[in-house]
Formats: structure tokens, C-alpha cells, sequence
């Protein structure tokens, strides 16, 4: 026998236990991510299933441990949401301040993003960052001073104006990076074809950044639609939200934990729709700067 062959003889066997190693460790790598996936799955889904449950049993089976599955489902609680507590004007209202908000903070922050990508007005965007940051909480008071002062409390407006002071600075941050990833080549071969600088943006960029729009709108609408303390402090009872109204299940001695789980579900509902059908368009939308460069 050559000395090569026992040379890769020698080789072959010092690398056996080697790949065997990695064998194990590969497959408890794996075996761990499914795990953690599976936590991480279960403890996003069991509260969302012990609502939908809740909101089909009586308050009795809610209390009642040995009947958390196997009990008889009522639709009384929903009954109960838009029969009785005028839901169906609390959804309006939630979608007429969503979708202003949310229209009003395009048409302001996009163009104010593009501007600040193109023309690397870094100052701005650090303005823009501290207000993105600046917890909202922390601005009621004077808020409600100064709107209450003009008489606007308890208006559609005032509503509009406070949740647009959130959806704006998170407009313009995400669409500052989606610009930032899109070449500016295009726009200058637009111009060299004869457009200005805003037909290059109307025209070009405008339609390509329809995916960073999308993501742009549909969080800045689910954070309309879910926002709690501007409502409560600024609504009055014609433009009370959805989240305002759950409170009406909540009373000084007692709570109705069906209807409260039955209002939550109709809450839920729309925005878990709306996540689904636009799912593409926030993950594109999100991960479009990630490869700039």
C-alpha cells in the first residue's frame, strides 16, 4: 500500500468523527428553531383562540375552567355589541379618522420623504426621528389645552390631526429608505427625455414606490385603528372609536367578559384581514432598503 493511500486513509478518518459533529450539531440547531418557532406561534395564537372562545360563551363558561373548550357557543355577545352599543357607528368612526389620517400623511410625507432622500437633508430627517420617538402620551395635555381652547374637542379634526402627528413621522421614515434604495438614474433619464423633476417624480419614482406606500399606509391605518388614549381624551360621544368603546363592557363592579371578548374580535377582525391581503406589500416594503448597496 502507497503511502498517498494510506496518507488519505488517515485523513478520511480523522474527518469521520468531524462530520459526525456537525451532524449533531446541525440537527439540534434544527430541532431548536423548531421549537422557538413553535413557542414563539403558540404564544401569539393561544390569546387570540381564548378570545374568539370567550366571545361565544356566557359569562358563567368564561369563569368555568373545565368548560375552556367544550362548551355551548352563543351568539348573544355579539348580539349584544351591535344591537345594543351602536358598534356599527364605532366602526364608522374608526374607518373615517384611519383612513383621513392616513390619506392626509401620504399626501404630506411622501413628497417630504422623496425630498429628504434626494437632497440629503440629514438635519430634517433627525427632526423627523425625535418626533417619531417622542411617546404621543406625553403631548395630550397640552393638546387637549390648546384644542380645547379652539373649541375643536370632541370633533372629527381634532382626532385626525393627533393621530396624524404619529402617522406622518413613521411615513416618512419608512419611505426616506425606500427612496434611498430606488437609483437615481432613472429620474435623470426621465429628464434627459424631457422631464422636470416632478413629472420625474410623478411619472417614475411615484409608481415605483407603490410597495413602500402600501407599507407606509397600512401601518400608519392600523395604528389609527387601534390607538386608545388619543380617542379618549379627545373623542366625544358622536366620534367615539372602536378601542374608546370597549369600555363600555367595563363597569364599576363588573365586567362583561363575553361581550368585551365579542367587541375585541370585531376590533381584530378587519386589521387581521387587511394584514393578510397586503401581507406582499409590507414585506417588500420593509425589507426594500435592506439591500441598498
Amino acid at each position: 500500500m502507497s503511502s498517498l493511500t494510506v496518507t488519505k486513509n488517515v485523513a478520511a478518518t480523522d474527518a469521520a468523527p468531524q462530520m459526525r459533529k456537525r451532524s449533531k450539531t446541525g440537527r439540534g440547531y434544527r430541532i431548536f428553531r423548531v421549537l422557538a418557532l413553535v413557542f414563539v406561534i403558540v404564544m401569539f395564537i393561544a390569546p387570540l383562540v381564548w378570545m374568539v372562545l370567550a366571545s361565544l360563551k356566557t359569562n358563567v363558561d368564561i369563569y368555568d375552567s373545565s368548560k375552556t373548550f367544550l362548551f355551548d357557543p352563543t351568539l348573544e355577545n355579539y348580539g349584544t355589541v351591535f344591537g345594543r352599543a351602536n358598534y356599527l357607528g364605532y366602526i364608522f368612526n374608526s374607518f373615517w379618522i384611519g383612513f383621513a389620517s392616513t390619506a392626509l400623511s401620504l399626501l404630506l410625507g411622501v413628497p417630504a420623504a422623496y425630498a429628504m432622500s434626494r437632497f440629503t437633508m440629514h438635519k430634517s430627517a433627525v427632526v423627523v426621528l425625535l418626533a417619531r420617538v417622542i411617546p404621543g402620551v406625553s403631548l395630550l395635555v397640552p393638546w387637549y389645552f390648546v384644542f380645547s381652547q379652539l373649541k375643536m374637542v370632541g370633533g372629527f379634526g381634532v382626532l385626525i390631526l393627533s393621530h396624524m402627528f404619529v402617522a406622518l413621522p413613521l411615513i416618512v421614515y419608512i419611505m426616506m429608505s425606500f427612496f434611498d434604495s430606488l437609483p437615481i438614474e432613472l429620474e435623470e433619464a426621465a429628464q434627459v427625455d424631457g422631464l422636470t423633476p416632478i413629472g420625474a417624480f410623478l411619472r417614475i419614482t411615484l409608481p415605483l414606490s407603490t410597495p413602500g406606500i402600501a407599507t407606509a399606509g397600512i401601518l400608519s391605518f392600523i395604528f389609527s385603528w387601534n390607538n386608545f388614549m388619543f380617542a379618549l381624551v379627545l373623542s366625544g360621544s358622536k366620534t367615539k372609536t372602536l378601542p374608546v368603546a370597549i369600555f363600555d363592557f367595563v363597569a364599576y363592579a363588573s365586567i362583561d367578559w363575553g361581550g368585551l371578548m365579542a367587541a375585541a374580535v370585531v376590533i381584530t377582525v378587519p386589521i387581521m384581514v387587511i394584514s393578510l391581503f397586503m401581507q406582499k406589500y409590507v414585506v417588500s416594503g420593509l425589507t426594500a432598503g435592506a439591500t441598498k448597496g
